[in-house]
This record gives structure tokens, C-alpha cells and sequence, in this order.
């Protein structure tokens, strides 16, 4: 219903003023809690209906989950110039560039819609993975916005809260303007609100300003990349992030087509499902700054892996729906805890002279290492069913066990010299 998304943008807007009351953050990082949600709406989307609508659309079903794995190889293949960008023309003039090719991507996709035109599809799908690379810079931006290396839990923590909006929204936004405008299998309504969002989303990016600390900070030689990415906290953080990242998508871009497609289970039953794991990715962001003060990022860390075990279990046990409900709203708890470790730990790794080179590389890999899980989970799905994706997860979940215990070793040697 046309309530719900009207209620979810009134609640994200209250919802930044309250925290702007608790949190004495700079004003730059609740401009971006609140832009943030507006233009990642796209992706749920995509997630969503990506896979059913290609298997309509698309000549051979087997390529179904192609446009949310082009999406992700479009996030891989823009986080270098991201990044690039950032340095030359600043924050703010970058992001302007990603919405840009966001609301491009918006346009190709009502014209896929409306030609049911799955390469035409896929192409829209490229241009929304290109501007969330570029999305995907904002927590970096954010995290220069303050001077305390200590608040950036904190930072990350609200900001990543912010993704909750855009998990009943996007999702919400595929259904209600589903057939809107006119095209043979619906949705070009949806991406026509997403162009809308997308232009809001812009207007208030003009209240941010490039973070002034960055532009003072130049000093010292920076260090080639392969010294930086030699030293151990940086291998313990990409692979956290990394790992986290690709096991989440496989297994999420996988579940609408299990549910729906090969299941029978209802539209409304696999949005619920979809919607309450993107949520899950972002609540956890309430208590997590609390919890890393609490307990430390290694034992965030260690919580993250021993979630997505439950969650092969839970996966493993059943497909009826609260089965799919419970592994898909774990995995999104797992994984917020895994990508705050792993993005809490970058800095550890870099001067800040040094930041946009690393951030580029850091965000090609994960996001790398993401597009290829997408692209196996539909090939997977249809060679070995449900359980062959669950069973297929459990080596990568070892290697999360490995890493803890490889972070563990660190702080202690840290701690003893």
C-alpha cells in the first residue's frame, strides 16, 4: 500500500532528527543517514524482483539472478573510479556522479520493462551497481567527517542503521507501483518512483560539505600497495568484509527464486522474507556501538561467523516459509556484524594520505568477490537446489573461523609488544 512508503519516508525523517539529538555527530553524517536509504532503495528492488522478472523475461531461466550479478559486477567494477573520483573532485561532486548513473539506470529500466527486453534489463542493472559503488563511498566520507578514530563504530553504526528504510522501501516500492504505468509484466512504475527518490536524494546531497579534515591531512610518502596489504590487519579486515559480504548475497540472491520459482511460495511471502533479512542487515545497528564497547571488534567478529553456522542449519532443516524467515533474517544479523568489523578495521591499515587508494581496493574486492557468489548462486540453484547453495556456504564459513582466529592472534601479539 501507497501508506506504507509514505509512513517509511516520514519515519526515516523523524527518525534523523531524534538521532541528530542523541548523537553529537557532525551535521554532514546525518545528511547522509538520510540521503542514504533514498538512493539504496534501487537495490532491493533489483534483489527482489530481479530474478522473477528475468524468468519471465529472459530466454533461458538459468540466467534469471544475471542483472543482480551484473548489478554487483557494476559495484566491483566503479569502486576504483569511485574512489578516484572522491580524490579529485571531493565527496560531494563523486556522489553526484553515482546518483547520476543511478537515476540513468532508473530510465533504462522502465524502458526494459515496458519492451520486456531482459539485455535492456541488464544494462539498467549495470548502471545501478556503478552508482551504489559510489553509494558505498558515503560511510567512508562519513567516517572523515569526525576527528575521533574512537566514534567510528559510532559513525558506522548510525549509518548503516539508516539501511532499514531502504529495505521496506525498495520492496514496498516494487509491489505498490508495480503496474502504475503500463508494460507487459509490470514494474516500470516502480523504477519510475526509484528516479523520483533518486532526484530527492540529490536536493538534500546539497547540504553536504566535503569533510575539511581530509583536504589538510597530506603529509608523509604514501606506501605502495603491496607493503599495506602485506600487513595482517588489513588481511583480517578485507577478508571479514569480503566473506561476510559474498555469503550474504549468495544465499539472498538465491532465496526469491527458491521461494517463488521452485517452491510456490506467494509474492507477499518472499517480499516478507526478503524485506525482514534487509532489515536485519541495519537493526543490529542500534545496540552495535554499544556492543563494540562492550566486547570488543573480535568478539563481533567471532558473533558474526557463529551466526551464519546457525544459519546453514536453519537452511538445512526445511523450505517452508519460517524456515527461509529465520536463516534469511540470521544471515542479515551476521552479516552487519561481520562488515562493521571489517570496515572498522580498514583505517587500522592506512595513513590517511593513503585512504582513497586502499578504500578502492577494499571496495573492488569485496564487491568482486560479491558479483561472482551472485552469479554461482542462480547456476547452483538450478544444478544442486536449495540445500546445494546451503552446503556450498559451509567452506567459506570455515575461512570466517580461520580469520577470528588469525585476529585473535593479532591483538595478542599487538598487546605483548
Amino acid at each position: 500500500m501507497l501508506i506504507n512508503i509514505v509512513i517509511t519516508l516520514a519515519l526515516l525523517i523523524l527518525t534523523t532528527v531524534v538521532l541528530s539529538r542523541i548523537f553529537s555527530l557532525p551535521k554532514n553524517v546525518w545528511v547522509l543517514f538520510l540521503v542514504q536509504p533514498l538512493v539504496m532503495a534501487a537495490s532491493p528492488v533489483i534483489v527482489f524482483i530481479g530474478g522473477i522478472l528475468s524468468s519471465e523475461i529472459a530466454e533461458n531461466p538459468s540466467l534469471a539472478t544475471l542483472p543482480v550479478t551484473v548489478m554487483i559486477l557494476g559495484v566491483a567494477s566503479a569502486a576504483i573510479p569511485a574512489a578516484l573520483l572522491a580524490k579529485k573532485l571531493g565527496r560531494k561532486l563523486a556522489t553526484y556522479v553515482g546518483f547520476s548513473l543511478g537515476l540513468l539506470g532508473s530510465f533504462i529500466a522502465m524502458i526494459a520493462t515496458q519492451q520486456a527486453d531482459f539485455k535492456l534489463f541488464t544494462l539498467a542493472s549495470l548502471f545501478f551497481g556503478m552508482s551504489t559503488a559510489f553509494i558505498q563511498q558515503l560511510r567512508f566520507a562519513a567516517i572523515e567527517s569526525v576527528n575521533d578514530e574512537n566514534e567510528i563504530p559510532t559513525v558506522l553504526s548510525v549509518l548503516m542503521l539508516s539501511g532499514i528504510f531502504s529495505a521496506f522501501l525498495g520492496p514496498e516500492i516494487a509491489v505498490v507501483a508495480k503496474d502504475w504505468l503500463a508494460s507487459p509484466y509490470g514494474y516500470t512504475g516502480s523504477f519510475a518512483f526509484i528516479a523520483g527518490l533518486n532526484l530527492v536524494a540529490m536536493a538534500v546531497l546539497l547540504f553536504f560539505q566535503n569533510p575539511l579534515k581530509v583536504q589538510t591531512t597530506q603529509q608523509g610518502d604514501a606506501r605502495p600497495l603491496p607493503e599495506i596489504i602485506k600487513q595482517p590487519i588489513f588481511i583480517i579486515s578485507i577478508l571479514t568484509a569480503a566473506i561476510g559480504f559474498a555469503l550474504m548475497s549468495y544465499l539472498m540472491t538465491a532465496t526469491p527464486l527458491s521461494m517463488h520459482h521452485m517452491h510456490g511460495h506467494s509474492l507477499m511471502d518472499t517480499k516478507w522474507v526478503i524485506q525482514s533479512h534487509i532489515a536485519a542487515m541495519f537493526i543490529p545497528s542500534l545496540f552495535t556501538a554499544w556492543l563494540v564497547k562492550k566486547i570488543g571488534l573480535q568478539q563481533i567478529l567471532l558473533l558474526g561467523t557463529l551466526i551464519y553456522s546457525i544459519v546453514t542449519m536453519i537452511a538445512f532443516s526445511g523450505e517452508q516459509v519460517v524456515h527461509y524467515w529465520w536463516a534469511l533474517l540470521l544471515l542479515g544479523i551476521g552479516w552487519n556484524f561481520l562488515f562493521l568489523t571489517g570496515t572498522s578495521l580498514l583505517p587500522q591499515s592506512y595513513h590517511p594520505w593513503e585512504r582513497h587508494k586502499v578504500q578502492a581496493l577494499n571496495d573492488f574486492v569485496i564487491f568482486g568477490f560479491q558479483a561472482i557468489a551472485s552469479l554461482l548462486a542462480g547456476w547452483m540453484l538450478f544444478q544442486a537446489g536449495w540445500h546445494g547453495v546451503v552446503l556450498s556456504s559451509i567452506p567459506f564459513i570455515i575461512i570466517l573461523y580461520v580469520v577470528t582466529w588469525l585476529f585473535y592472534r593479532h591483538n595478542k601479539n599487538t598487546h605483548s609488544t
